[in-house]
Order: C-alpha cells, then structure tokens, then sequence
C-alpha cells in the first residue's frame, strides 16, 4: 500500500539515492543542466537535506510502498514583498517504476497540506520543457502554469 510520511534523519541516505536519479534524469532534459546548476540543491546533497530537516520554514516527505521509500518531495515557504507566503515545491520524484500507482500523489498531497498549514498564497513547482509526464502530474494535482520562463542560450564564439 502506498502512503507518505515526514522525511527523518534516517531516510537521508535514501533521500539522497533518488535526488541523484532525479538529478541524472532531469539533467539530460531540455533545460536540464542549467536546472542543475541553479535550481537544484547544491552538493554535497546530505547536507542539503540535512538542513532541509532542520528547518521550520521547510517540509521534507518519503513516499513509500508497503513502508519501501521510493519516492520523495520537499517543499519551502518564501517571503513575497506583500508579506505574504508562497509555497514552493522543490523536489518532488518517484523512482520510475513506482510512477503511476499514487506514490507521487501522496507525496504531493503531504506538501500541499503544509504550504495550506502555513497559509500560503499558493504553491509553485516546475515542469522542465518537453516534460510532459510532470507537466501532466502537476496539471492532475490542480497546478495550472502561471508564467513560462524563456531563454536564450548564448553560445561561445567559435
């Protein structure tokens, strides 16, 4: 049965084997590398979530299968000028053969339910381009896209 729970000190080594698959897969992606080097937590990844844990603006969250971790999320609450709170989704990944049977869903249900806690204006996560299988996850959890960042790579003169 799959279910969801507060990440602890002793799912950190777990947490850290599925942020490097998430790292790995998103990576290659369209928008990927430049995801890595400005979005992603910075290494060493133990310490990240480490702290992640120790932090009261901050919900960390296994989702499991008969109480196997496959998959986690992490979500941060951030100061808008107005002085109110966006919840932003951090990480949220399920290894892919635990995709599609609720693990993501729990997961994700676990974040909203904090960033509702702390009375959050909303909720922001991201999809990479071409990532169709998180754009539609977000879009069946009632996320709607509220702006497209664009880019321009530049390319050294050769």
């Amino acid at each position: 049965m799959e279910g969801s729970r507060a990440a602890a000190e002793f799912d950190i080594a777990r947490i850290v084997e599925l942020a490097v698959a998430m790292r790995a897969e998103l990576s290659a992606m369209r928008g990927g590398e430049l995801w890595l080097q400005r979005s992603a937590w910075p290494e060493p990844l133990d310490d990240a979530y480490r702290a992640l844990l120790g932090r009261d603006d901050a919900r960390v969250i296994v989702g499991t299968i008969d109480g196997v971790v496959l998959g986690f999320g992490a979500a941060v609450l951030e100061p808008l000028r107005s002085g109110a709170t966006l919840g932003v989704i951090t990480d949220l990944f399920v290894e892919e053969g635990a995709r599609e049977v609720g693990v993501g869903e729990a997961i994700a249900e676990e974040l909203v339910a904090f960033c509702v806690e702390r009375e959050c204006v909303g909720i922001d996560a991201i999809a990479l381009p071409g990532h169709r299988a998180a754009k539609n996850f977000f879009e069946e959890q009632h996320f709607t896209a509220r702006m497209l960042t664009m880019h321009r790579r530049l390319e050294p003169d050769r």
